[in-house]
């Protein structure tokens, strides 16, 4: 008998390792279906498939940490995300903006490896050894742009937008590639606060009574065609953005109105990106039979960390707020725009503001430098 209970005992050992080991076996069978991590692939640990503006499937480090932000906005988001320190190349513009350089000391020495009309300078790029490159859309649709990057056999990710629901898409990608996907969520929270706070007030004004509203993109006669941003949130802002479905002349990939068209249109308002433009247009006899022109409803928007409402700038649902304020002040008597803009940039920069450079930004002048200025010590 006391044989038997020895037997029995070691059985039950057995037996319980056996158990234990099936039950390890099944967590480690969890683990890779749930986070595609394989126990027998480690290199696929290190990685996470991400799908980009054109819908690729493209496999990047788990933990980026080298940048190469060909576009402008990629930039701005990383940023805002809270890894601008990560950024090791960079589209010249991204040095233009006084605010982001501010911030971010590294952006002045970074690399710039995107030379004019989106081309990359590879020998630069490979230089620099990012982890993931950020492209504009106009890269991605050059064959021999893609040729380059292909070679350099650094994985990249196409980033544009058309619309509010694709650039909340592209912030929560950016978000999953460094790591930041709570943060990017939480941007997108405050952005569609913005639209709804809007949309309340807004959405019950007649169509016949909507705002005109002509929107100047960097050049006076450059304009939004329809499926874009700046259309998309005008709509949202309570304007009627006189160009959207017209006949506009496309060049580089940039769409113009010409100045016959605009005086047909004869916008109630204009509001203009670039610095210096709205002069232009208030001064120029061109423009002086306008009724914006006319009655003074020419207005320059404002620039942060870039300039709000351009089609590649991050900062579009403060746009929201600042249209609707400046198109229908009687229906957001409420909204303080110099402490939202402080609140902003806190919120999502960690920047503190002054109410002096918050009139600043507001004003839309002196916070981006010209051409060729950021390269001066």
């Amino acid at each position: 008998m006391a044989v038997k209970k020895i037997y029995f005992k070691l059985f039950l050992t057995f037996a319980v390792f056996l158990l234990a080991g099936l039950l390890f076996a099944g967590c480690s069978g969890y683990k890779e279906a749930a986070t595609g991590i394989s126990e027998k692939n480690p290199d696929k640990s290190n990685t996470i498939t991400v799908r980009d503006y054109f819908g690729r499937e493209v496999e990047v480090p788990a933990r980026a940490k080298r940048l190469a932000c060909l576009y402008a906005f990629a930039g701005h988001v990383v940023a805002m995300l809270g890894k601008g320190e990560n950024i090791v190349a960079v589209v010249e513009g991204l040095k233009r903006d006084i605010l982001m350089t501010e911030m971010l000391t590294n952006i002045k020495d970074a690399s710039v490896p995107a030379m004019g009309g989106g081309a990359v300078n590879l020998e630069e790029l490979i230089r620099v050894s990012p982890d993931v490159i950020f492209i504009k859309g106009d890269t991605g649709k050059n064959e021999g742009e893609i040729e380059k990057l292909e070679k350099s056999k650094i994985p990249y990710l196409v980033v544009d937008c058309k619309n509010i629901k694709e650039q909340q898409y592209i912030i929560e990608m950016i978000g999953q590639v460094v790591g930041c996907r709570d943060k990017a969520k939480r941007y997108n929270q405050f952005y569609r606060q913005c639209i709804d706070r809007v949309q309340k007030k807004v959405s019950g004004i007649p169509l016949k009574d909507r705002i005109r509203v002509y929107h100047s993109v960097n050049e006076a006669t450059r304009t939004d065609p329809k499926d874009s941003l700046p259309a998309d949130w005008l709509q949202v802002a309570g304007a009627v953005d006189v160009s959207v479905d017209k006949d506009l002349k496309l060049i580089e990939e940039k769409y113009f109105a010409s100045l016959e068209q605009i005086l047909v249109w004869d916008p109630d308002v204009i509001i203009v990106n670039e610095s210096g433009v709205a002069d232009y247009i208030m001064k120029n006899k061109q423009w002086s039979s306008l009724s914006a022109v006319k009655n003074h409803k020419v207005y320059q928007m404002p620039n942060g960390m870039s300039r709000w409402g351009h089609p590649g700038s991050l900062e579009t649902p403060m746009a929201i707020l600042w249209t609707a304020k400046t198109l229908y002040p009687e229906l957001f008597s409420d909204l303080d725009m110099v402490k939202e803009t402080k609140n902003f940039y806190k919120e999502f920069y960690n920047f503190d503001l002054s109410d002096e450079t918050a009139l600043k930004i507001l004003s839309g002048e002196g916070m981006r430098l010209s051409k060729g200025e950021e390269n001066k010590k």
